[in-house]
């Protein structure tokens, strides 16, 4: 139940941020008085609709997107830029059809409403106006995990001590199993093999609940100075005081060398001092000025990931066709971030915790969505801003030159273009939906 009620919220989620993306574009029409004749959410057979004002709303059986209909996003031949004449051919068909289908939707009274009527500035806004809907919710989703449920923060009161100290792929979880060098369980009386260590916290007399105060006499400000000054102090004897019920205590740790990944190269490794103890992490509320470095950080991963997405691919495949494993870092579709939503729920966490685990999962999706919109190629939204940005350039230059401005650009020229983008498009999203059900990745 709690796993159905994950993937139910994520998709009402999705929906609303699909909704709310397209709300952009409606709105920033109507302001500059383009007919908008449908406005649905989803896409193949229409579930509902209803009419309102000159506008079908409505839902479709397929959420996987969204579009509203601006009548005249293709000009008409002798009102557009290009210059070529009609040719035959396949593609000068499609064309031909395209063109004469947009040229169907214009009614009486529409000479000042179309789409391409209108300055290039105000159809680029238009078309902006969706993906930065989408950066507003995501906006306001961060906002709401880190201003009001806030962040789990590492304290500097202890949360858990380990009582023995076993190699990191050691299968044995208890301090009265003998284990030999590589960790493996041995038999006691065999060469090598003897009880794990005890932890320098738990020789120490380090208990959950106890607060540190200061190490070798420097007050402890936070979690981060106390983890950087035991990381440095390998095989050296610290002094912590700790505040124990309301007494003061001074326990001496000696941290043992530990060989971890360096945190500015993964690649690299270093040696520094383990003392073998969690400190506790409540939530703590953030400021509003945090907000948008955490949109920064997570926006310029996203680029990142979305720049990667065609060398990914040929992993993607094997994942999904030849039993290879699915790299954990590579490009999930919806149903899987949907899978993952419903295993969050399922966690056994606070529900507040899980509640923020949504909400941040909807505002990168949003960010996504924000990110993948602007890219500058056909259909998408950046395509059309591409396309009135340069038009604009282009007036810019024949004014300069005392020429009069062409008409607008001339967007069914670009329809194969259109269609080769639509098909890869449609066809990734049906590669990530194969391989989030034959293999998923789950937070496990």
């Amino acid at each position: 139940m709690l796993i159905a009620l994950g993937i139910v919220l994520f998709i009402l989620g999705l929906l609303f941020s699909i909704w709310f993306h397209e709300l952009g574009h409606f709105t920033a029409a109507r302001k500059f008085n383009m007919r908008v004749s449908q406005f649905m959410v989803g896409f193949g057979k229409t579930v509902w609709s209803r009419r309102i004002g000159e506008t079908e709303h409505g839902i479709k059986a397929i959420p996987l997107g969204g579009y509203i209909r601006i009548i005249g996003m293709i000009p008409p031949l002798g009102h557009s830029s290009s210059k070529r004449k009609q040719r035959n051919g396949p593609i000068a068909r499609l064309v031909s059809d395209v063109r004469d289908a947009s040229l169907l939707e214009l009614q009486p009274g529409d000479d000042t409403r179309a789409f391409y009527t209108k300055p290039w500035w105000q159809r680029a806004i238009v078309m902006f106006a969706g993906p930065f809907q989408n950066l507003i919710l995501a906006f306001v989703f961060f906002a709401i995990v880190l201003c009001v449920i806030g962040v789990h923060t590492p304290s500097l009161t202890v949360s858990t001590v380990s009582q023995c100290v076993t190699p990191g792929n050691s299968t044995v979880t208890d301090c009265a199993t003998p284990i030999d060098t590589k960790g493996k369980e041995c038999i006691a009386g065999q060469a090598n093999c003897a009880l794990p260590p005890a932890s320098p916290a738990a020789e120490a007399g380090l208990k959950p609940g106890d607060k540190i105060i200061s190490v070798n006499g420097q007050a402890a400000g936070s979690w981060d100075d106390v983890r950087a000054k035991i990381r440095v102090s390998a095989k050296q004897e610290l002094n912590i005081v700790v505040d124990r019920g309301g007494n003061e205590l001074t326990l001496a740790v000696t941290p043992l060398p530990n060989t971890i990944a360096s945190d500015t190269d993964p690649k690299k490794f270093v040696t520094v001092g383990y003392v073998g103890f969690s400190p506790t992490t409540p939530l703590v509320t953030q400021s509003l000025a945090d907000v948008p470095s955490t949109i920064w950080t997570y926006a310029s991963t996203t680029a990142q990931r979305l720049v990667q997405i065609p060398q990914r691919v040929p992993q993607l495949i094997q994942a999904t066709f030849a039993g290879a494993q699915r790299d954990p870092n590579g490009p999930v579709g919806l149903v899987g971030v949907g899978r993952i939503s419903g295993e969050i729920f399922n966690l056994p966490e606070p529900v507040i915790d899980k509640i923020a685990y949504l909400l941040s999962l909807l505002a990168s999706l949003n960010l996504v969505l924000f990110l993948f919109n602007l890219v500058p190629l056909y259909p998408l939204d950046g395509g059309h801003i591409a396309g009135a940005l340069y038009e604009g350039a282009r007036n810019g230059i024949y004014r300069i030159r005392g020429l009069p401005r062409p008409g607008p650009f001339d967007v069914a020229r670009i329809m194969p273009l259109a269609y080769v983008v639509a098909a890869a498009f449609i066809l990734f999203s049906g590669l990530l939906v194969i391989a989030d059900i034959v293999n998923p990745i789950t937070l496990s």
